[in-house]
């Protein structure tokens, strides 16, 4: 008797096709890249009325929420496409650390208190952030505070999107997680590369903590690998992007009276930049794929998606810059977002090299003594 195995499904459903185009439509009316441009030169730099729009108005803040708790009871793959329409746009919200990261988060936590947050992230009017570094990795070290009485002591640095969230889940020396209300803390902003999604300096002084689970480690590494694993997807946004774009420019400029992409050395990069592309949009799909089923594999596939993505959107980026000309080269066009995008997401959730060390460990491949 043969057993038989049933092989995912990583083509986009109908439903997700028309989420796709649905968001689409709404990130062309509200997500310019003029509007992005102005916006990051400001002292605002989280657009609230896209974040508004996104979350009440199309429900996609709770999309991993379940239904009794007020969200919509969906599944990774559909994140996943929302994620990768947002680095297509570069657009300045906090979905991942909010949706994704702090909403794994309290989904590994029990109690009253995690179910009245989720009920509040669903609902969009509240921004939560996990307070880790943003270059902590799923297995990798990251900050803690100190916990003395119920009040939170301690500083940690580069945390995503803390100066647009409303709530910190705050892991503590003591192995338990806090939800702290942002108010109580002083954030300070940090010099970002990518000021799309900026990072800060949390400083906890006495700060009340509601504790939401004994085993911080835990959430924290469901929380992180579920954002690496999802980050795979707007990275693939960002270097479908500048594929896009790059061939649409070549096809238009032209010398010596015949259009710069045809030009056979130029074919032959842009050929290697979508033959990078096809293979990233497997390998993030594959991994929202084993996130949505809780499959055993979900950890292999989460560390082979970001260890193959994080150079493909640099990639990608670094050629649509170059094969842009002196265009490229201007702050007016807006190509060096997607370039910064792509550097800064390089170390988010860890590196490349991280993963793949982390890849080794997971199957087995040691190096030699």
């Amino acid at each position: 008797m043969t057993t038989q195995t049933t092989q995912p499904d990583l083509l986009y459903s109908e439903e997700e096709e028309a989420l796709r185009s649905a968001l689409r439509d709404l990130l062309a009316d509200h997500c310019d890249p003029a509007g992005v441009l102005a916006r990051v030169e400001s002292d605002t730099p989280h657009d609230r009325a896209l974040w508004k729009a996104l979350a009440e108005g199309m429900g996609l803040a709770g999309l991993l929420v379940p239904e009794s708790l007020g969200g919509q009871g969906a599944s990774h793959r559909e994140a996943a496409v929302v994620l990768e329409e947002l680095g297509r746009a570069v657009a300045p919200v906090p979905y991942l650390t909010s949706a994704v990261v702090a909403t794994e988060a309290l989904l590994a936590c029990a109690g009253d208190e995690a179910k009245r947050l989720l009920r509040e992230l669903a609902s969009g009017r509240t921004v939560g952030a996990l307070a880790v570094g943003l270059s902590a990795g799923p297995d990798g070290a990251y900050g803690v505070v100190r916990q003395e009485d119920g009040a939170l002591h301690g500083e940690l640095t580069a945390v995503a999107d803390a100066t647009a969230a409303d709530v910190l889940l705050v892991p503590a020396e003591d192995g338990g997680l806090y939800a702290v209300d942002a108010h109580a803390v002083t954030v300070t902003p940090q010099v970002s590369l990518d000021l799309t999604r900026p990072v800060a300096t949390v400083t906890f002084d006495g700060a009340a903590g509601r504790r939401l689970t004994d085993d911080a480690r835990s959430a924290v590494r469901r929380a992180l690998r579920a954002g690496a694993g999802l980050l795979a997807s707007e990275q693939l946004g960002v270097a479908d992007w500048c594929l896009t774009e790059t061939v649409r420019y070549l096809k238009d400029r032209k010398q010596f009276n015949r259009p710069v992409g045809g030009f056979q050395a130029l074919k032959h990069r842009l050929a290697q930049v979508w033959l990078e592309v096809v293979n990233l949009r497997a390998a993030a799909r594959n991994a929202a794929d084993t996130l949505a089923t809780g499959s055993e594999d979900a950890a292999i596939a989460v560390a082979v998606a970001e260890a193959y993505a994080a150079p493909v959107a640099v990639h990608a980026a670094e050629e649509a810059l170059q094969l842009h000309g002196g265009i490229g080269m201007t702050w007016e066009h807006p190509v060096h977002l997607y370039l910064k995008r792509a550097k800064a997401d390089s170390i988010a959730y860890g590196t490349a090299g991280g993963h793949r060390a982390e890849l080794a460990e997971l199957v087995g491949l040691r190096p030699p003594a």
